[in-house]
């Protein structure tokens, strides 16, 4: 009887967890990608950057590899919860974050170089189903009366901007141009209408769970990837970074003087904190570029704060993490839900 009993609690966990684990939690390989690309770039000289690039990376590699495990025996065995995910305006975003997570661990390895064949080949296994989501999502938003624009938009939309100037950046690494600046222009457009559409408030902030909140930080993610993918293609940090940058900054400022507006959600520890983290690492990363650049005290001073900021705010995440190992054990609601639940089960999250 006790082994029975032992089997069957064992499946009751395994299936909470396929349960939950959505796309959602790709935010810590999201937050855990940028920073093993920071510090790539940051210890790029460094006597101590392979031993220590190769600890971090091979971290950021294990969490991504359960993540994606977890996800694709999701995948397989309630595929319908997929098919929800996919139908849902704050959900479907996500689908863009494994695609992400993967190329910055491809980007970030210490080992591989952008000329490399295997970079080549993985460039384009991870790149293509980002514009295949373009292509699907995008055509929603003028094609299809129930999902059109001003219906779904929410800061989680900025994950597909995202998603694509991350592959424009890979790109350009490799010299391909024609490439970097097609995927640059179609995440910038988007983003620019996207933009408007959330600032005049068409839809938004009524679309976004209280809880999920945290993700409002993408506002600001998106413009200080746009400025990281420009240096990539320019070859510096000219003025077009610079203003991206710039904007970022502003919007990164007009959060952070508003705290009431994410007290509600800072009440108790969930997934979605983890969107806190890989926007300031963006722009930390942004900042750093932008440092090196212009050279003088007030740059560097900007890059300091946000590099000690963004450390900290992961390194925070990471403990609450650790000391919340029930965050995937929670009760959740029947994998065979309806969809209309999926907004509670996503904010539940």
């Amino acid at each position: 009887m006790e082994i029975q009993s032992s089997e069957k609690s064992c499946k009751d966990v395994a299936l909470t967890v396929l349960t939950r684990t959505h796309a959602g939690y790709f935010r810590i390989a999201l937050s855990l990608g940028w920073q093993a690309l920071l510090w790539k770039i940051l210890l790029k000289d460094s006597r101590m950057a392979f031993p220590l690039l190769t600890i971090l990376w091979s971290f950021s590699l294990s969490i991504l590899l359960l993540l994606s495990l977890l996800y694709l025996l999701r995948c397989i065995f309630f595929f319908d919860m997929i098919k929800d995910e996919f139908s849902h305006h704050v959900g479907v975003n996500y689908l863009f974050a494994p695609w992400i997570s993967w190329l910055l661990i491809l980007e970030s390895a210490p080992f591989v170089t952008p000329s490399h064949a295997s970079f080549v080949v993985l460039w384009w296994v991870l790149a293509v189903p980002v514009v295949v989501l373009d292509v699907k999502i995008y055509g929603q938003w003028f094609t299809k009366g129930k999902r059109f624009l001003t219906a779904v938009a929410n800061p989680s939309s900025h994950l597909s901007v995202v998603g694509n100037l991350v592959g424009a950046r890979a790109a350009s690494k490799m010299g391909w141009r024609e490439v970097s600046v097609f995927l640059f222009s179609l995440g910038m457009v988007h983003y620019l209408v996207l933009f408007v559409t959330l600032y005049q408030r068409f839809s938004g902030g009524d679309l976004l769970p209280v809880v999920l909140r945290p993700v409002l930080f993408l506002f600001f993610a998106a413009p200080s990837a746009a400025s990281l993918a420009w240096y990539s293609i320019s070859g510096r940090f000219d003025t077009g970074s610079k203003m991206m940058f710039f904007l970022s900054l502003f919007l990164f400022t007009s959060l952070i003087c508003r705290p009431c507006l994410f007290k509600k959600a800072m009440r108790k520890f969930n997934i979605a904190w983890w969107a806190y983290s890989y926007p300031i690492t963006i722009l930390a990363l942004a900042s750093t570029r932008y440092a090196q650049e212009v050279n003088d005290g007030v740059a560097h001073a900007i890059r300091l704060f946000l590099l000690a900021l963004s450390v900290l705010v992961i390194f925070g995440l990471l403990l609450f993490t650790a000391f919340h190992p029930n965050l995937l054990l929670d009760p959740t609601p029947s994998p065979t839900h309806h969809p209309t639940t999926f907004p509670t089960y996503l904010s539940a999250n």
